[in-house]
């Protein structure tokens, strides 16, 4: 999306304050909290592509208002619009692409083509950076928001040819909620998965420090966003590895996530750019544990309600990336590094294979 790059530098050159944007960001974050599990019984209650469709023309609003009317109040209404259209393509997208692999007999494809997904989510900020400078040369902010606006709806239409297989569909909205909760609840193999995508999806958060710690180090502001794109490629060519990766034993995953940890801690203390090293290598292993992870808990549900608990998950994996903010603030890396390895036995008796 061309506005992602930007979109901070819009609300700046509105005159907004720091603390302003921050509310912004919280408006979001909050935003998106509430409607994550409805989202998710919704997908389950009605159409996973129709909830995705859904979510891009929520997204596509959002960025048009910014481009008409760029203030607080639009950026407010814009950011709350957003956080909705988030929630309701968490659970909906991962149940949509398991359930179509399922229809067709090849569920164990799911890591490896989930995996690729998140590498080309990252492969795609090289264009998008280079169209947001070249729109924004053209003609400013808001013609990079126009068509960020059009890129949403073009998504949305494409969401709408996506097959989708019949399914059974039980229930109101609400009972849709209380059945996937109590399946969680009930089924500890599932339970352990839910928790453990939850601690390893919420330590994504570090991803917003990498300019951060960049900056520390030395780095040129001018090269803070190349430096920041060299960690995605690395963490692209782990999201892939991790796509291939989801037959190790039990062992395998708590290894790499230790280890996640302590090339982080490495980051943590290494002067000048060299940190970054380190830094890519951990972004790269840990995408590989998240797609292996988020594969065995589409593993393990049963049932009509596969968006609805993976949303479960995604409420965890909002909440746990709170756990990555108070550590970063109380010890920047090196408290993040340390909060890593001690999820790593919990998320390891979570993604335990069981017979």
């Amino acid at each position: 999306m061309p506005l992602y790059p930007l979109y901070a530098l819009l609300f700046l050159g509105t005159g907004l304050s720091t603390a302003e944007i921050s509310a912004l960001f919280a408006v979001w974050s909050v935003t998106a909290l509430l409607a994550e599990v409805p989202a998710g019984a919704l997908a389950d209650r009605w159409s996973r592509r129709g909830v995705l469709a859904c979510g891009a023309v929520l997204q596509g609003a959002a960025f048009a208002v910014w481009g008409a009317a760029p203030g607080t109040a639009t950026f407010a209404a814009g950011f709350a619009l957003w956080g909705i259209s988030s929630a309701l393509g968490s659970g909906a997208a991962e149940a949509l692409v398991f359930d179509g692999l399922r229809d067709v007999g090849a569920e164990e494809a799911f890591a490896r083509v989930n995996g690729r997904m998140t590498a080309a989510e990252l492969l795609a900020q090289l264009p998008t950076a280079v169209a947001a400078a070249g729109l924004y040369a053209v003609d400013g902010f808001a013609l990079v928001a126009w068509c960020s606006a059009a890129v949403s709806l073009s998504a949305g239409v494409l969401a709408v040819g996506f097959p989708e297989p019949p399914r059974e569909r039980e229930g109101a909205l609400l009972a849709t909620l209380r059945a996937a909760a109590v399946q969680v609840v009930r089924h500890a193999p599932l339970r352990g998965a839910v928790g453990a995508v939850a601690l390893v999806g919420g330590l994504d958060a570090v991803e917003e420090y990498f300019p951060v710690l960049a900056a520390e180090r030395g780095v040129p502001t001018g090269a803070v966003p190349f430096a920041v794109l060299a960690i995605a490629l690395a963490g692209a060519a782990g999201a892939e590895l991790g796509g291939r990766a989801g037959g190790l034993p039990d062992g395998g995953l708590p290894a790499l996530l230790a280890a996640v940890g302590l090339l982080l801690g490495a980051a943590a203390v290494l002067p000048g750019p060299a940190a970054l090293l380190p830094l890519a290598g951990a972004y790269g292993l840990y995408l590989a544990v998240l797609v292996v992870a988020e594969a065995r808990l589409q593993e393990r549900i049963e049932g009509p309600y596969r968006a609805t608990v993976t949303s479960l998950a995604g409420l965890g994996v909002e909440l746990a990336g709170l756990l990555v903010f108070a550590a970063w603030a109380l010890g920047g890396a090196a408290a993040t590094a340390l909060l890593v390895l001690v999820v790593v036995p919990v998320v390891a008796s979570g993604l335990r294979e069981r017979p």
